[in-house]
């Protein structure tokens, strides 16, 4: 696989960017060697400033469940281009799409569009602060929502009575007010509100964890989290970055049949381009300006590009309902391809609808710690065997496997021998 040009970007790209990137999961560091620099994406298909093709299963982190550059959205984005590109002012798009959003997802009664997940995370946390005249909150540990500097923390145990910061450059202070718990450990959510009783705003929570590597709710879990938010007067936010017309579409709030009093969405919403939205109740939601003293703002907020290509994205989606039956057939064709790792005892595949990740441990995932138990030397050697063999998956461990649409039977039977090959091959 020739790498030269992509070596060229990068080492121009050190000089300018922090590690040579944008976010930081792109330098490829969990993984060794050179980050690919993408030229042009269709399909299922991503090619390389060098030429190389690979079947992709990144999908720009989830946004791509129609696949990349998908005919009609992108006539509809060149449509809207024609139009003007941003106007700081009301636009036809923004109510059109809102609209849809609340169809899809009945819940969200009233919403706001932002620019980006964690843009619509960090508001969702103020307006519960708001509403409910409470500071404290209860997130998850291994679920990552978005880099607000509330939310940048880490536990040293289930219970805790403060965090400390996970990144330089956030005070103690901004950290107090969120404790930690276990994820699928409901005691560890309990004991912290018997310890702040009165004090919690909200939950938040990924209803499937999918920043740890793919982990699922186990049966209870979710219900328990509706239930004692109700019982102490606090809000249930589900955070649906990921799972937000992936799992279901109506999300993961339709597919586990739980109402939380907000929903956060942002990569699919967008269709590709940068969005966020966050809504709930509308008592909730009529607490942020100009209604209510909450106060939140932005001036690409409701872009007209983003929401046409929002607009189309689920509108194919909503007009074919087959494609989530699709999605979680090829979803399960994929995962079978793991069972040589499986039955060596050297993996274990955590999959519902088109997201999976093949973690390489032998202990079931079920939570951040039995997450860590993974051989990511290993994983890094399977990323580059699949790249070798043109198929791009995740640079990282800890990140999932995304389906798309635009995946063919052909793309995915010759993704699953190659899987099968290294099982056999170079375990």
């Amino acid at each position: 696989m020739k790498q030269e040009k992509s070596k060229e970007l990068y080492e121009k790209a050190y000089e300018l960017m922090p590690g040579g990137v944008n976010s930081p999961v792109r330098a490829f560091r969990s993984v060794g060697g050179t980050p690919l620099f993408i030229q042009k994406a269709k399909g299922a298909r991503i090619t390389d400033v060098d030429g190389n093709e690979f079947i992709d299963f990144v999908g720009s982190w989830g946004p791509a469940i129609l696949g990349h550059a998908r005919d009609e959205v992108v006539e509809a984005v060149t449509k809207a281009c024609e139009y003007g590109l941003t106007f700081g002012a009301p636009t036809e798009n923004e109510v059109v799409l809102a609209d849809l959003i609340r169809e899809l997802m009945p819940s969200m009664e009233m919403l706001r569009l932002v620019s980006s997940g964690t843009e619509a995370v960090m508001s969702a946390i103020r307006v519960a602060r708001g509403y409910t005249k409470k500071d404290k909150i209860i997130k998850f540990r291994g679920c990552y929502h978005g880099h607000s500097d509330g939310l940048l923390v880490k536990a040293g145990s289930a219970v805790i009575s403060n965090t400390v910061p996970d990144s330089a450059g956030v005070p103690r202070s901004y950290t107090d007010n969120t404790l930690v718990a276990d994820y699928n450990n409901i005691t560890s959510v309990e004991n912290l509100f018997e310890q702040y009783k009165g004090q919690i705003a909200a939950v938040i929570v990924e209803p499937v964890a999918a920043n740890m590597g793919v982990v699922l709710p186990k049966p209870g879990f979710l219900e328990a989290l509706r239930i004692i938010t109700r019982e102490s007067e606090s809000l249930l936010i589900f955070d649906e970055v990921i799972t937000g017309f992936r799992v279901a579409l109506g999300g993961a709030a339709e597919y586990f049949k739980i109402q939380p009093d907000l929903i956060v969405l942002g990569k699919i919403v967008g269709g590709g381009m940068p969005i966020g939205a966050y809504g709930g109740r509308r008592e909730i939601m009529q607490m942020i300006a100009p209604l209510g003293d909450v106060y939140q703002a932005g001036t690409l907020s409701g872009n007209p590009i983003a929401t046409s290509a929002g607009i189309t994205t689920l509108s194919i989606l909503k007009n074919n309902p087959r494609i989530y039956q699709e999605l979680e057939k090829k979803a399960l064709l994929l995962k079978e391809a793991f069972q040589p790792g499986v039955e060596a005892g050297v993996i274990r595949v955590n999959q519902i609808g088109s997201l999976q990740s093949a973690f390489f441990t032998n202990a079931e995932v079920c939570d951040f710690e039995s997450a860590l138990t993974s051989d990511t030397k290993k994983y890094a050697e399977f990323f580059h065997y699949m790249l070798e063999h043109g198929v791009y998956i995740a640079p990282a461990q800890f990140e999932a496997i995304f389906l798309s649409d635009a995946h063919t039977e052909e793309d995915i039977r010759y993704t699953a021998e190659i899987v099968r090959e290294y099982f056999t091959r170079c375990r």
